[in-house]
């Protein structure tokens, strides 16, 4: 706790007169201070862009694929058929023929009251002849249902309400749907054990009396070129036709009785907006730092120079420098001018949009290379750089954080020593108002004592 020692016998401003000397003592500490500062800002900036640079890498590498910023419009004849691209995908026109969509096997129970046996036993038999036996723990349909559920066999459970019988009781349908569509999902319910169905003496649940098969699980079918010496049928166990042609999907949803056509094509203006996006986040990170290393030079005399937080740095206007150079620089002797990619005399990135359409309509293919090389040099230099262990600007960051711990190390250290310091100074302003207090008592004593004294000026009167 700090001493107020201020006017005690002095009549000092202590307390000013510690400030004042520790300020001069803290000047030292004070440019540590500002100095760690100026790093943490440094290293606030470096991190913003290396984070940009590893988004940028990654950018980068969806777009050196040839098809990486390919973009397509689909198209369908019937709402039923619904068509999707993926990587690898291409212009396509057919016509098709849904002949069958794909259904998961369902079949209900009679009505009941409950399971007749108690505990109700069941076997599932699926189409590769692999069988499960369940026991409930109750003959209600609900716990036979959740059993079921509980079994994992690939069959989904619901008691269904079915009214009451004659004699008031509620009556329920225990519904057995396969999890999945397609005839790999068909599947056997019998009432009793394995043993029973081994032998032939359970009986088949879908058989019985009130009882009904709802649906046979079956594939989706479909016909490439129908009515044709090259018609082709097509199944899937589910109603997605997965690479109907390369990367592309057709879905469909109801059978249809005349051919649909569909057709995938290059949607241009949605490719260039792909491929413009792309550019203008490499003329993002070249514009930050060439804002960053800006310095403003003082107009005035007096005023000071003020260097951006880039100035001087060798390591990003290497990088500045590389990533320029992947974007400008020929591929095979091609400049990427031709296809609307420029620098001007500056150094400022630009895309010409409308070039760029021109040039993917009269050759996609050549275009898809350029810009798919182009994307790749991006891609390694921003690696070289971004890399989470070995990257040059990673490693940049690591020497700064390094010199902001040390800083602040140091401040730590000075933080000690004034403390000492100050406690120092207390003290001895503490020493003096005490020396002085005895020396005023002293005077004051010695003073009565002379006064008191024979002949003393005092007494000469009487």
């Amino acid at each position: 706790m700090s001493l107020s020692l201020d006017g005690l016998v002095s009549g000092l401003k202590t307390t000013e007169v510690i400030k004042a000397l520790m300020d001069v003592a803290a000047i030292p500490r004070s440019l540590l201070k500002a100095k760690m500062d100026d790093k943490n800002g440094i290293v606030g900036q470096l991190q913003t862009l290396n984070t940009s640079i590893q988004n940028l890498a990654t950018a980068a590498e969806k777009a050196a694929s040839r098809d990486g910023l390919a973009r397509f419009t689909t198209s369908s004849s019937s709402t039923a058929v619904t068509v999707a691209t993926r990587t690898g995908a291409a212009p396509v026109s057919a016509e098709i023929v849904v002949d069958q969509v794909a259904k998961n096997h369902t079949i209900v129970s009679a009505a009941s009251s409950g399971w007749p046996v108690d505990p109700p036993v069941l076997t599932l038999e699926n189409a590769e002849g692999e069988r499960v036996q369940i026991t409930a723990d109750s003959a209600s349909m609900q716990d036979v249902a959740q059993a079921v559920n509980e079994a994992g066999f690939g069959v989904v459970a619901a008691a269904v309400p079915a009214g009451r019988d004659a004699d008031g009781n509620v009556l329920h349908r225990l519904q057995l749907r396969a999890a999945d569509p397609g005839e790999a999902g068909q599947f056997r319910a019998y009432r009793g054990d394995i043993a029973a169905v081994e032998a032939g003496t359970a009986s088949d649940l879908s058989a019985e009396t009130g009882a009904a098969v709802i649906a046979t699980g079956s594939d989706a079918q479909l016909r490439l070129w129908a009515g044709t010496s090259a018609e082709q049928v097509l199944t899937s166990s589910s109603n997605t036709f997965t690479d109907l042609f390369d990367g592309v999907d057709v879905t469909v949803s109801a059978v249809s009785a005349e051919p649909v056509t569909i057709g995938v094509t290059v949607d241009t203006a949605a490719r260039t907006k792909a491929s413009a996006d792309f550019i203008a986040a490499v003329k993002d990170i070249l514009t930050r730092i060439d804002n960053g290393s800006k310095a403003t030079i003082a107009a005035n005399q007096g005023e000071a120079t003020t260097l951006g937080v880039f100035t001087g740095d060798s390591t990003v206007r290497s990088l500045r420098t590389a990533l320029a150079d992947a974007v400008q620089h020929p591929v095979d002797g091609i400049s990427p001018s031709t296809i609307g990619i420029s620098t001007d005399m500056y150094g400022v990135l630009s895309f010409d949009e409308e070039k760029f359409a021109e040039a993917l309509a009269a050759d996609p293919d050549a275009v898809a290379g350029l810009f798919s090389d182009i994307a790749g040099r991006v891609q390694e230099t921003s690696k070289v750089y971004s890399d989470k262990y070995e990257g040059l600007l990673t490693t940049r960051i690591t020497g700064q954080e390094s010199e902001v711990k040390g800083l602040g190390e140091q401040m730590e250290r000075w933080d000690l020593r004034l403390a000492q310091r100050k406690a120092t100074l207390e003290r001895t302003y503490a020493r003096l108002e005490v020396m002085l207090s005895q020396l005023q008592s002293q005077s004051t004593y010695l003073s009565s004592q002379i006064a008191a004294l024979p002949g003393s000026s005092s007494n000469s009167g009487k």
